[in-house]
């Protein structure tokens, strides 16, 4: 049973009880991300939440790994686009114990400047973690071109410059700025009551009353574009993308519906074309990122330098045959049975249930029955497939980035239409 409350401060509460588990899955999430950030701001959500653990007026950044790991719980956080949420899950019999704890972290941090310079330079090794690993940062380069001009180019981590001159002055006003109660939803899935959850929090949550005027989030304009950036790699990995559904659209269901059936399965026409029949690469997938207002479906493979063009034009050949013929009945049926299987998998983990609330409550103001979204699932059709693929791709406009030891001249050849941007290894 799912049931909501709205606190007096307007914070959201809204939980599932789950009665035959032992566990409870509890998280704090603010409707706020790296695409709010100003440019001096870029990475600040993302250090706000790991500052979040390093202590607060009562507990040591050890009490608090120290308490939860008494009771064999754990606890962790998360920065998107769009959202940061702090989390943890304990088994039921120690919910007051993570309510407390969670709350204290994120209302009575205290952002010591001695801690704040130590998780600075884990986060700056982060930052070159994420640069050592190709495939991450291919996705990155090709976000920072497809959004360019807007927020939601910028990595959630920030960048070395902007991570460097970050302080707690800043980390506070962006905090009575940006988690405003309107924005904060508390939710939580597993064996708990909702009234006796929502008594333990309110005490404690109801003094937040945080009054700024962040600046409105604003709609990106999609900048199609080729770029090759050279890195001495033993492989080439390219990315490339078109315009996907935003988290509302009345499409996602097609979209997704695609994304199974493109190289999102083992199954899939890219899996099989690519990996299985032609063997050119290990890694090879579609995906479809979200957003608020927008979105992006792309795909992404690693392949050796000289079987690049060969893979990006069967990729092509693929999409070509899909906006010609759509997909047929066989791959639809099995599409949908493999979303709503996931779907129901995935509703056997507390921590997903917990996602799934907080989620529906932050798009679509409610909650979203399993069953509302299998029969939006079952309504797709092939037409609506095609349709909507119609209606986003455009082979002139595809986006494209290559990374690793590859020229200019492959994508010259692959996508004549758009100039190509290189980028050196030394400008990276």
């Amino acid at each position: 049973m799912v049931q909501k409350t709205t606190l007096s401060n307007g914070i959201r509460i809204v939980t599932e009880q789950i009665p035959f588990v032992h566990s409870v899955s509890m998280g704090i999430w603010v409707n706020v991300g790296s695409r709010d950030e100003s440019e001096p701001e870029r990475g600040i959500t993302h250090f706000i939440e790991h500052m979040l653990f390093k202590g607060t007026e009562r507990r040591s950044a050890l009490d608090i790994a120290k308490e939860l790991d008494a009771v064999g719980g754990f606890a962790n956080a998360f920065t998107s686009k769009e959202n940061v949420c702090f989390h943890a899950k304990v088994l039921d019999t120690h919910l007051p114990l993570v309510v407390d704890v969670l709350t204290d972290i994120f209302l009575h941090s205290t952002f010591a400047p001695d801690e704040m310079d130590r998780e600075r330079q884990v986060i700056l090794q982060e930052i070159s973690m994420i640069e050592d690993s190709p495939e991450d940062l291919v996705h990155i380069l090709f976000q920072e071109e497809f959004w360019k001009n807007h927020p939601l180019a910028n990595p959630i981590y920030g960048t070395p410059e902007t991570v460097q001159a970050l302080d707690r002055g800043m980390a506070m006003d962006y905090m009575v700025r940006q988690f405003r109660p309107g924005k904060i939803v508390v939710a939580a899935a597993g064996n708990l009551e909702h009234d006796a959850f929502v008594e333990l929090l309110a005490p404690a949550l109801n003094n937040l009353n945080h009054s700024g005027s962040p600046a409105p989030r604003h709609s990106p304009v999609l900048h199609p574009h080729r770029q090759v950036v050279t890195k001495d790699l033993e492989q080439v990995h390219l990315c490339l993308g078109f315009p996907g559904c935003s988290h509302s659209d009345p499409g996602r269901f097609s979209c997704h519906v695609l994304n199974v059936v493109l190289g999102n399965s083992m199954s899939s026409r890219l899996f099989q074309e690519v990996r299985e029949k032609r063997g050119l690469a290990y890694s090879v997938y579609s995906f479809v990122n979200s957003h608020e207002d927008t979105g992006l479906m792309g795909v992404y493979a690693a392949v050796a330098p000289s079987q690049v063009e060969e893979t990006l034009r069967v990729i092509q050949d693929q999409m070509a045959r899909i906006a010609a013929e759509s997909i047929t009945e066989a791959e639809l049926s099995a599409a949908k049975e493999y979303l709503k299987g996931s779907m129901y998998l995935n509703a056997e983990s507390t921590d997903s249930r917990m996602n799934r609330l907080a989620k529906n409550e932050i798009v679509f103001g409610r909650h979203i029955s399993f069953r509302e979204v299998e029969k939006q699932i079952d309504g797709v059709t092939t037409e609506d497939v095609r349709r909507w693929f119609e209606g986003a791709y455009r082979p002139e406009v595809i986006a494209v980035t290559l990374l690793g030891p590859v020229s200019e001249d492959v994508l010259d050849r692959c996508f004549p239409a758009v100039p190509t941007a290189a980028a050196t290894e030394s400008s990276r």
